[in-house]
C-alpha cells in the first residue's frame, strides 16, 4: 500500500503547501498522534483489538478521500488528524497476533508482521516511483490505486476472528502461561524489535515481581488492578538496561524519521514545482 511519504509528494499537496505556512497544517498529526496514542492504547487492550484494526481501515480510507478531493487548510489539517488516528491505532496492528497466538510463537510472529510490513512499503514506493518515472502516470492515479488499497485491507479487516481474550482486560492467566525467560535481560530475544507486548506477556500472569511465581488477582477494580499492573510490567521491563537503551534509541529514531518525512515535503517543490507538473 502507498504511504505517506508518496501521498505527500501528490501535485495537490505541493501546491497547497505553497501557498500556506506549513506549520498550520503538519503538527495536527503530530498533536493528533500524541493526543490518541494512550487512550487508542487503553481501548485497543479493552476492546480487543479487532475494531481497533478496522478503525484503522477507517481511517485510511477517510485520508485518503480527503487527500483526493479535499480543499482548504481545513481539508488538510483533517488528513493530518486522520493519519494522526492511522498512526495511533498502529498498535492494534502490532498486538492483535499476540492474542492469538501461543506464547511460544511470539518471536516468529514479531518478524513475520514486521516483514510484511517493511515489504510493503518498499514494494509500494518502487512501483510508484516506477509508474510515475516510466509510464508517466499522474499523482492523482497513484492516489486512487491507494485509496482502492486501503479499501481493500479495510474489508480483508473484517474478517478477522474477534479474539477471545487480550494482555490486561481479558487476560486469563490460568491458561497461557509463557514460559519463565533465563535471565533478566531475555526480553531481548523476544518480539521487541517489532514494537510487540515484549514484557505485558510475562507480567499479566506474573503478580508478584519478586519471585515471579503466578498470582492470580483478587476481585475487586478491574481498571485499577490493570492500571497497577501496568505500572509494575512499566518497571519491570525497564529494570532491563539493554531494553531500556533500545527503547531511548527507537524513540529518537522514529522521532527524527517523522521529521524529515514531514517537513521534506515542502522542498521536493523545487525538483517538481508544482506550475510545471500535472497531477
Amino acid at each position: 500500500m502507498m504511504y505517506m511519504s508518496e501521498i505527500h509528494g501528490a501535485l495537490r499537496f505541493l501546491m497547497f503547501l505553497c501557498s500556506h505556512p506549513p506549520h498550520l497544517i503538519f503538527p495536527v498529526w503530530t498533536y493528533s498522534y500524541l493526543v490518541l496514542l494512550l487512550p487508542v492504547f487503553i481501548l485497543t487492550d479493552y476492546i480487543r483489538y479487532k475494531p481497533v484494526i478496522v478503525l484503522q481501515g477507517i481511517s485510511f480510507i477517510v485520508t485518503w478521500l480527503l487527500l483526493l478531493f479535499g480543499q482548504g487548510v481545513k481539508a488538510m489539517q483533517a488528513v493530518e488528524f486522520f493519519y494522526g488516528m492511522v498512526s495511533a491505532t498502529e498498535v492494534a496492528y502490532y498486538a492483535y497476533i499476540y492474542s492469538v497466538v501461543s506464547p511460544e510463537h511470539y518471536q516468529k510472529v514479531s518478524g513475520w508482521c514486521r516483514s510484511v510490513t517493511l515489504v510493503a512499503y518498499t514494494a509500494a514506493s518502487v512501483l510508484a516511483q516506477l509508474l510515475v518515472s516510466l509510464a508517466s502516470l499522474s499523482y492523482f492515479y497513484l492516489n486512487v490505486i491507494t485509496l482502492a488499497s486501503v479499501s481493500v485491507a479495510f474489508l480483508v479487516s473484517l474478517s478477522l476472528p474477534m479474539p477471545k481474550k487480550s494482555m490486561f482486560f481479558h487476560a486469563n492467566p490460568s491458561k497461557d502461561v509463557p514460559p519463565k525467560p533465563p535471565g533478566k535481560d531475555a526480553f531481548l530475544a523476544g518480539p521487541q524489535k517489532d514494537r510487540g507486548p515484549v514484557c505485558q506477556g510475562r507480567f499479566t500472569i506474573s503478580g508478584n515481581l519478586d519471585d515471579g511465581q503466578l498470582s492470580i488477582p483478587k476481585p475487586g477494580n478491574v481498571a485499577l488492578r490493570v492500571f497497577v499492573w501496568w505500572f509494575r510490567d512499566l518497571k519491570e521491563c525497564y529494570s532491563s538496561k539493554h531494553l531500556f537503551y533500545w527503547s531511548l534509541w527507537w524513540a529518537f529514531s522514529t522521532a527524527g524519521f517523522n521529521q524529515v518525512l514531514n517537513y521534506v515535503q515542502i522542498l521536493w517543490d523545487s525538483k517538481a514545482p508544482s506550475q510545471s507538473s500535472t497531477m
